[in-house]
């Protein structure tokens, strides 16, 4: 069977185009030979289980140990009950053991007369006693456990760890969505406290899958080169990478999408274009993996750290820390030099475009979007411009109660407008970044004749700020050059509580300044 991209489930190597999982953590075999405890975190979808599974299979088979990847996600149904929640988890581990360990390595049956509080001890100190070999045990999907129950397995856990290996497993790894040092979000306040500042103290390393570099990217499509004779050009490698700086899922869904929907036909290389169009149709899918990161834009602890990045604004002060790293626990922003920022440009576009597209169907354009297209297939961008502006004018204060996030709420309304006469025509390139104080966008035109492109500035005048225009012009300038444009346009909303009513301060002006030409847009 001819292999495939895969964006479902663990890799398989019979089946899917994969790179070899242990080369990403080189390091945990140490920490197994060293008969260490710890913890693996990582966003979902970033090959977490493949990794897991891939180790598990190794070490067995190499004959050290009895290694077994098993899943705790089936105890979230128990909520916060012990006595069912610690059942479904030892049923998944005997079911697992059962397809993936030999007899003689498999744990016995659980003793049933002993309590659910002590039932997962009481099994892996049989499990190591009687097993030829010592015991290595995964327990993906940690964090699918709540309450007692979390509490539970981590006490079982701790307790058993000062008999490790020969009556009780050698190693054990935690492996979930967060860091341990965050199970405490987990357990309610009226809960049971975890007894400590850490819930899992016997951890010595609490490690993160990193994402595939611009080399793994282009060793992974070149699988697919190798097995069909269809290229991928060294654009589109780059351009993949660009897109998902690496991102698994994501690496994965381009290539599928491009290879199998876009160009099915093995003797058409994939090149830039392509990808560009993957990325689109990704968007507009919104697969479950995207799916699931829009509905976290709704929580009220990653509103709290989106807002002001999508704003360009610094983070509040009374901001929580928690907030932040679960909000990089998803995997949906990173820490960078400049401050936060999301994790990549795909998901950067997605973000705004899911904040704004009940906004954009409903959006009434002034004139039907075929009339912003000149007839030679040009993009009539200063008719965009003013028909905003008109528009702005007269709707500015009910489109401003419907934004969601309403920090970013003007911009967010422009960029709905935008969208909405640029979709299917042409590409919108966003750049913001927590406490930048703008947005750049960047709008790619292609038509017979070639492709133009626009820039613009989004920048908000708010209460207690001097006018952002020289600032504005000066940030748009240094977006020009990289560019490599002459010519942009600054947009300013005034949110101030004393700005002129609408009509009065809303214009389009020409300015000048270090040599290149700006239109400014006072909204």
């Amino acid at each position: 069977m001819a292999r495939f991209f895969n964006t479902a489930g663990p890799c398989q190597p019979e089946l899917h185009y994969m790179l070899p999982p242990e080369r990403r953590l080189p390091e945990l075999r140490g920490l197994i030979d060293q008969q260490f405890y710890f913890v693996v975190h990582a966003p979902r979808q970033t090959g977490k289980t493949t990794y897991f599974r891939s180790l598990a299979q190794s070490l067995t088979s190499q004959g050290r140990y009895a290694a077994l990847l098993t899943s705790c996600e089936v105890g979230q149904a128990a909520g916060g009950d012990v006595e069912r929640g610690i059942e479904t988890v030892l049923g998944a581990l005997r079911i697992a053991a059962e397809n993936h360990l030999p007899d003689a390595l498999r744990p016995p049956h659980p003793d049933p007369a002993t309590a659910a509080g002590f039932r997962l001890l009481e099994l892996l100190t049989r499990w190591s006693k009687q097993c030829p070999r010592p015991v290595v045990l995964f327990l993906d999907e940690i964090d699918a456990l709540f309450d007692n129950l979390l509490i539970s397995v981590l006490h079982q856990l701790r307790t058993g760890y000062a008999d490790r290996p020969g009556k009780f497993p050698q190693c054990v790894a935690l492996i979930g969505l967060r860091d341990v040092r965050d199970y405490r979000r987990q357990v309610r306040p009226e809960v049971q406290s975890l007894g400590t500042s850490s819930p899992f103290n016997i951890k010595v390393e609490s490690l993160t899958l990193p994402n595939f570099t611009a080399d793994e990217v282009a060793e992974l499509y070149g699988q697919h080169t190798a097995d069909t004779g269809q290229p991928f050009t060294p654009e589109a490698r780059a351009l993949a990478f660009e897109l998902t700086r690496g991102q698994p899922w994501l690496v994965n869904a381009l290539a599928r999408q491009a290879v199998e929907k876009l160009t099915p036909d093995r003797s058409v290389p994939i090149d830039a274009s392509v990808i560009e169009a993957a990325k689109e149709a990704l968007i507009l899918r919104r697969d479950t993996h995207l799916d699931s990161l829009i509905e976290r834009l709704r929580e009220p602890r990653v509103r709290r750290v989106i807002e002001p990045i999508v704003a360009g604004e610094t983070l509040p002060p009374n901001l929580l820390d928690d907030d932040v790293r679960f909000a990089l626990d998803l995997g949906l922003v990173v820490s960078t030099p400049q401050g936060l920022a999301i994790a990549n440009p795909i998901y950067r576009e997605v973000v705004p475009r899911a904040l704004t597209s009940l906004l954009e169907q409903t959006l009434p354009l002034p004139r039907p979007s075929p009339a912003y297209v000149a007839p030679d297939g040009r993009l009539r961008f200063d008719l965009l411009l003013a028909d905003f502006r008109a528009f702005w004018c007269e709707n500015a204060e009910a489109y401003l109660a419907q934004a969601p996030y309403s920090e970013a709420a003007a911009q967010l309304v422009f960029m709905a407008f935008l969208q909405k006469v640029v979709n299917g025509g042409g590409f919108i390139d966003r750049e913001y970044a927590v406490g930048s104080g703008r947005i750049d966008l960047c709008i790619r035109w292609p038509h017979a004749g070639g492709a133009e492109r626009w820039a613009v500035e989004l920048k908000v005048w708010r209460d207690g700020r001097p006018d952002p225009l020289p600032q504005g012009l000066k940030q748009l300038g240094t977006y020009l050059d990289r560019l490599g444009l002459d010519r942009g346009t600054l947009l300013v909303f005034d949110g101030r509580k004393a700005a002129e009513p609408l009509p009065e301060r809303c214009a389009i002006e020409e300015v000048e300044s270090e040599g290149r030409k700006f239109s400014v847009v006072r909204l």
